[in-house]
């Protein structure tokens, strides 16, 4: 599996209209929504980079345009449903309805239940499952319409099992992707949608030093504690998780349909 950016151009996805909700990044690192907007451009994807920061997703489309990618900047906020309508109608009007979804919005709301509130706890499901419910609303219909498409949610390994932090609304949201994956996936199975999730583990991306870690002043400790954590003795690129995705997007996949795919190292398979 690739710890840094491959360059290849596999062509598992010509022709393909690809929405990327989350394409942007959070720091200076790439994300694991940058990787899998640029992943996908390079398998022959028309890449539609949303992301709610104008800048962010002009930035990775223009990034996209320079590999000689094609690729489109969207600004919008994938927890208000008048903004996911618009951008997918935008898709449609540039190109044509989106054949492929991926659905990379999600961050960590750390804090046991005593230290949440209601608010905070309401941010957590917005962001990380019901983002999920309103792209995959309208992207859905000019699919059943074509008689295909594939979507791919970004869930966690937080969502079936401990990872050594204490985020139950993160933990809670992310199953209820895991759940809405699978729930998807055989309802329109026999209409030629397919429907997974992969779920990664201990990446490296800019938000392990924005949300996870507690200690800004002790990021190379934790980051290392993260690494050590890992049964491979190292954390995750994004480029794993967008390789994967990228296989479940693909017909490579054409007959995987409802599978919640750890992207961990093997994490989630360790008894303790």
């Amino acid at each position: 599996m690739p710890t840094s950016n491959p360059t290849g151009r596999s062509g598992d996805l010509e022709g393909t209209v690809v929405l990327v909700c989350g394409a942007g990044s959070s720091g200076e690192a790439v994300s694991n929504g940058e990787a899998a907007a640029r992943t996908y451009a390079r398998a022959g994807a028309a890449v539609a980079c949303l992301d709610r920061d104008s800048d962010e997703a002009e930035r990775v489309a223009a990034e996209i345009a320079a590999e000689g990618g094609t690729a489109l900047a969207l600004t919008a906020d994938v927890c208000l449903e008048d903004d996911v309508a618009r951008a997918v109608r935008r898709v449609a009007e540039v190109w044509a309805p989106p054949a492929g979804l991926h659905n990379n919005v999600g961050a960590p709301v750390v804090g046991d239940v005593r230290e949440l509130d209601r608010e905070r706890w309401d941010q957590a499901l917005a962001v990380n499952l019901t983002s999920c419910y309103l792209t995959v609303r309208h992207v859905l219909p000019a699919m059943l319409d074509a008689g295909r498409g594939a979507i791919v949610n970004v869930s966690s390994t937080a969502s079936i099992r401990a990872t050594g932090y204490t985020y139950p609304a993160y933990s809670a949201a992310k199953a209820g992707v895991n759940q809405l994956t699978v729930s998807l996936a055989l309802t329109y199975a026999d209409r030629g949608i397919r429907v997974n999730a992969v779920l990664p583990g201990l990446i490296d991306t800019p938000l392990v030093g924005r949300s996870v870690v507690e200690d800004a002043t002790a990021l190379d400790e934790q980051r290392a504690a993260r690494a050590a954590a890992s049964p491979t003795g190292r954390m995750g690129s994004p480029w794993d998780v967008a390789e994967a995705a990228l296989f479940l997007m693909s017909d490579r996949a054409a007959y995987v349909n409802g599978v919640l795919l750890p992207v961990d190292g093997g994490l989630s398979a360790r008894s303790t």
